[in-house]
């Protein structure tokens, strides 16, 4: 969890919610999974799943053609042998010749940011313009200010030579935040394939900056809408910027999908205002997350802008072949924080999206379109994402102590499964402004925050990261079981689905777990230790982005605890690795710098370059000066790394 976000949940305590169904029989209760599933062994316990069945054949799979990393807590950027790593990019590095270089230590402006690469780059998608130009769209997630603005003063001393130990407070000025406003949102870039490798082309025609600013339009059903209406937009129809763009997706149709994430941590009041329980359930609160924005941006400030909140947490569409284009919010696929949003065009043509709320006790959420994809009209496709049906998933027990079981996907429909205005959901508008409420009105299954979904290219089978929920088995209203099954969970898992009849669009799946990470090192024995394709060469914590490639190859990236302490002693720094879906086999593929999150990746058609994004090395004020070294800043980039035979990645 970031910085942002830790500040975030201290700032603003998420009320309790209630749960309309428990699992089937409870599940596994926290004395059976403790008990019994301990006293059996984690390898007991999880042989019964039938990705640990099918281990025999782990440590010789077919798709795993590297030679694993091992753990490291290092400033650098590792990949295996035989493989070369290259910095692409990096947080301040300008787009256009007219914009000044990045400096150390916050030297830059506001309007040298709105042209420079953004910061902490997250989710990216990498589109082909012919085979030897590419456009690559990264999203910046936020910023860190103790390394977007100059050092703080240290404390002062006091007239008796007493040092004052009070943390100094940073106070920000309009233009901070305009700085800060512009190191938000998505960077568009273009790239040149050269003799050497692919390369950025600074004033290349596809480079472009969005930002928090950036006008957008609004479409779907909720466009409109009263509760999306303010001051400056009293048809609920257009929106200033997009922000907090964590992971993303990318259509048939070649336009990029951004989604915003954690929108609460940016509105606040220093007036007292009464906060609705739908903005506390989506952690909004007269308390930011210390961005300040409300301070000199008023649509920021709730006692001003009551609506604002409503209008970000969408998964926004954006054409990069374009750089004058519009970008949309796509509000029919729901509100709430998006992690990534993984398009699959079914068998019978409709495009189905999954989506994540990554939040812990949140909900894993199904979009399927009203049409029909057309790979010969483009420009018909681009409605695909206004008009169709949300569904929320819920999750059955199978057979006792077997971490699997049946599924079903509950429509999010106005006059359906208690969506009525007796309930309080007066339109569909509404149930999508408030799919958090809706979600929980029609029972769906709590989740140890969802976070990336990706489905495998050619079979119809679908992964989505559980990065961790302390909150686990610790409230009533996330209790332990189904595809949840530890208590105060720090580890993760990795959760895997299989719809019926391999058809996307079907009502309900088989899902089981393909993995539990944990730490055999310290927890042997106990389910903590991980599932039976964790050991000592392989463990993590906090599993969060993935991807598979053309291959069927399954990636894995991490955002977890680094310390390499207590619990995650002998984890090292965040790492991505790679997983044969068949076998269950994991290797570690690259380790990162320090106390960064591993986030993000594409790979060029011919599977040949691969680009993977390093988030917030040296994070509060880590030692780390990841990339360049020296004594300058850490800077989040995006690195691309290639075979030095030339070969497919990960082959």
């Amino acid at each position: 969890m970031s910085q942002f976000e830790q500040q975030d949940e201290l700032n603003n305590p998420r009320p309790q919610i209630p749960e309309f169904t428990q699992m089937v029989e409870q599940g596994l209760s926290r004395r059976r999974f403790l008990g019994g599933a301990a006293a059996l062994g984690a390898a007991a316990f999880f042989s019964l799943s039938p990705v640990s069945r099918a281990l025999a054949a782990a440590g010789n799979s077919p798709l795993l053609g590297f030679t694993a990393v091992p753990t490291s807590t290092a400033d650098s950027f590792i990949v295996p042998e035989g493989y070369r790593a290259e910095r692409l990019i990096s947080w301040g590095d300008p787009l256009f010749s007219n914009v000044a270089e990045f400096i150390n230590h916050g030297g830059n402006s506001a309007a040298d940011q709105a042209g420079q690469f953004g910061d902490n780059n997250d989710g990216m998608s990498l589109f082909m313009v012919n085979d030897n130009t590419a456009i690559l769209a990264v999203n910046n997630e936020y910023t860190n200010y103790e390394l977007l603005f100059p050092p703080l003063a240290p404390p002062q001393t006091t007239g008796d030579d007493q040092q004052d130990t009070a943390t100094p407070v940073r106070q920000l000025t309009a233009d901070d935040v305009k700085k800060a406003q512009a190191a938000h949102g998505v960077s568009i870039l273009t790239l040149k394939r050269q003799a050497d490798g692919w390369r950025f082309v600074k004033d290349g025609h596809y480079n472009r900056r969005i930002d928090a600013n950036t006008p957008m339009a609004i479409s779907g059903p909720a466009k409109g809408h009263a509760l999306l209406k303010t001051k400056a937009d009293p048809r609920g129809e257009r929106v200033l910027g997009t922000f907090n763009n964590c992971a993303n997706g990318m259509t048939p149709w070649g336009t990029y999908l951004t989604c915003e994430e954690n929108v609460n941590g940016y509105f606040g009041a220093d007036q007292k205002v009464e906060i609705s329980s739908a903005l506390a359930r989506y952690g909004v609160g007269a308390s930011d997350a210390g961005y300040q924005w409300y301070r000199f941006d008023e649509r920021f400030d709730l006692s001003k802008e009551p609506n604002e909140a409503n209008r970000f947490g969408w998964v926004v569409e954006i054409d990069p072949h374009d750089p004058e284009s519009l970008p949309v919010k796509r509000t029919a696929l729901g509100r709430f924080k998006h992690e990534n949003a993984e398009l699959v065009v079914n068998q019978d043509g409709h495009v189905v999206v999954y989506l994540g709320d990554d939040e812990r006790g949140e909900h894993l959420y199904r979009f399927v379109s009203e049409g029909k994809y057309n790979p010969d009209d483009m420009t018909a496709n681009r409605k695909l994402l206004d008009n169709g049906t949300l569904y929320v998933a819920k999750f059955h027990e199978g057979a006792e102590d077997e971490p699997k079981g049946k599924g079903e996907w509950l429509e999010l429909t106005h006059g359906k499964n208690g969506l009525t205005a007796e309930n309080g959901f007066n339109s569909q508008a509404e149930i999508l402004i408030h799919a958090r409420l809706a979600a929980t009105q029609v029972g769906a299954t709590t989740m140890d925050r969802p976070e990336w979904v990706a489905a495998h290219p050619t079979e119809p089978m679908v992964f989505c990261t559980l990065t961790n929920n302390k909150n686990r088995g610790v409230n009533d209203q996330q209790p332990v079981g189904g595809p949840n099954p530890r208590p105060e969970n720090h580890y993760g898992q990795i959760l895997r689905w299989v719809p019926a009849a391999g058809s996307h669009t079907a009502r309900e799946f088989d899902w089981d777990l393909f993995v539990l990470a944990g730490n055999p090192n310290v927890h042997n024995g106990t389910p903590y230790a991980g599932s039976d394709n964790i050991n000592t060469d392989n463990m993590f914590n906090s599993p969060d982005g993935i991807c598979f490639d053309q291959g069927g190859r399954l990636w894995i990236q991490t955002d977890g605890n680094y310390s390499n302490q207590g619990d995650f002693a002998g984890q090292g720094n965040n790492q991505m690795l790679c997983a044969d879906p068949k076998t269950g086999e994991i290797r570690r593929f690259l380790t990162g710098p320090v106390a960064c999150e591993i986030t993000g990746m594409a790979f060029t058609p011919d599977h040949k370059t691969l680009f993977v994004g390093v988030q917030h090395p040296g994070e509060e004020l880590a030692p780390s000066h990841f990339p360049l070294g020296g004594d300058s800043t850490p800077r989040s980039s995006v690195m691309m790394i290639t075979r030095t035979d030339g070969g497919v990645i990960g082959a």
